[in-house]
């Protein structure tokens, strides 16, 4: 079991999607306690995250690995959902702001908070501001999260908790900023709760807006 184990964090890590499917399948046909191997594989993806981050590794790779992550998830989700196994820690709704179709960034932080327990609505690219509220309301979410990667994207965020401003929804969900031309300055000014400078921040960021 171990063995497969093993081959499952060497797949992701190289990112090989068919090989981490198998790899995941042969754990789940052991019949073994996936608690253990999804914490393995989410120490997997922060060190990815890290490695990334220190330019280690670059964005090719980083997607591919994110990729054989999702292929092991595809196969691990059902039997997680069915077990009840896995506490989810809350949910969380992404996307680009209005007029950004930059989402490699946001993608990497949906995958990372996915493997670290966290249920997230991804609205992908180009995401009108009602429509983050929308579904924040819709999925009951605790946090929604906003990703700029151009400057003149980033009233897009304002935009956001405006609206929850507006319909009173304001302080009932965490909203966080993210995205290169953005800063903890701007996020305080705009009124978020959070800002991240990277995915693996964003972890760290999510987790202690909930406490955990």
């Amino acid at each position: 079991m171990e063995e497969s184990i093993n081959k499952l964090i060497e797949a992701i890590m190289d990112g090989d999607d068919e090989v981490s499917a198998e790899a995941a399948q042969e754990i789940v046909d052991a019949k073994a306690d996936l608690k253990p191997v999804i914490d393995k594989l989410t120490e997997a993806m922060r060190e990815l995250g890290r490695q990334f981050e220190a330019m280690e590794i670059f964005l090719p790779e980083m997607i591919l690995s994110a990729d054989a992550m999702v292929a092991a998830m595809d196969i691990f989700g059902p039997i997680l959902a069915e077990s009840g196994d896995i506490q989810k820690k809350g949910t969380v709704v992404m996307g680009t702001a209005p007029g950004d179709m930059h989402e490699i960034g946001k993608n990497i932080v949906v995958t990372v908070l996915t493997a670290d327990g966290f249920d997230v609505v991804d609205l992908g690219k180009n995401v009108p501001a009602i429509e983050f509220v929308n579904k924040a309301v819709e999925t009951n979410a605790d946090i929604i999260g906003v990703s700029a990667l151009m400057t003149t994207t980033m009233p897009g965020a304002t935009e956001v908790i405006n609206i929850l401003k507006d319909k009173g929804l304001y302080g009932k969900y965490k909203v966080i900023v993210g995205g290169a031309p953005t800063n903890p300055d701007w996020a305080k000014s705009i009124g978020a709760d959070g800002w991240s400078e990277s995915a693996a921040e964003a972890v760290v960021l999510v987790n202690k807006l909930m406490g955990n």
